[in-house]
């Protein structure tokens, strides 16, 4: 009998951390910077419409690389980018700097990465489907999703495109 209870346990772990599969597509893009293609990124949530990150949990933001990157590189781009929609970077984002150092991998072409905000606000990263990760701060998943969500994000085309946003309803 505690055998079973422990294997039971150890299954509905992994079950807990499973990619979520009910979300719905809401949209996807292209990113390229300059003449070179970086990665296809498509956004889902729980009902395939983008609300609010409470609203809309668990939401998944799922990016496709189609160059090599390495870890050292996408977290000096994840810095630049909360120093854009900040105007400085915080020693908070120097601390999920350093946690995002200790969860993510160099990239390669082909390779997927995924970011999952659940309904509790926690963040899981999944690497080719298997999970990297999870950052608990309640902060974090609104700041890094923000990159792309933000109206101030940098990539104004490829939020429309994630978002579905048309040029006749604006923002």
């Amino acid at each position: 009998m505690r055998k079973v209870l422990i294997i039971s346990c150890f299954f509905s772990s992994f079950i807990a951390l499973a990619m979520p599969d009910n979300v719905r597509l809401v949209g996807q893009g292209q990113f390229s910077y300059l003449f070179w293609d970086l990665y296809q990124a498509k956004f889902y949530t729980a009902d395939g419409r983008w609300s609010s990150y409470q609203q809309s949990a668990p939401l998944v933001l799922e990016l496709t690389y189609q160059r090599d990157i390495s870890k050292s590189d996408f977290i000096e781009a994840t810095v630049d980018q909360w120093e854009h929609l900040a105007g400085s970077v915080t020693d908070q984002h120097r601390g999920w700097a350093k946690q995002l150092d200790k969860l993510w991998t160099d990239v390669k072409k082909g390779d997927q990465l995924s970011c999952v905000l659940m309904p509790d606000s926690t963040v899981q990263f999944y690497f080719n489907d298997q999970l990297l990760g999870t950052m608990a701060d309640p902060d974090f998943g609104p700041a890094f999703l923000d990159i792309w969500l933000s109206e101030k994000t940098s990539a104004p085309k490829l939020r429309k495109q994630l978002l579905q946003i048309s040029a006749q309803n604006g923002t």
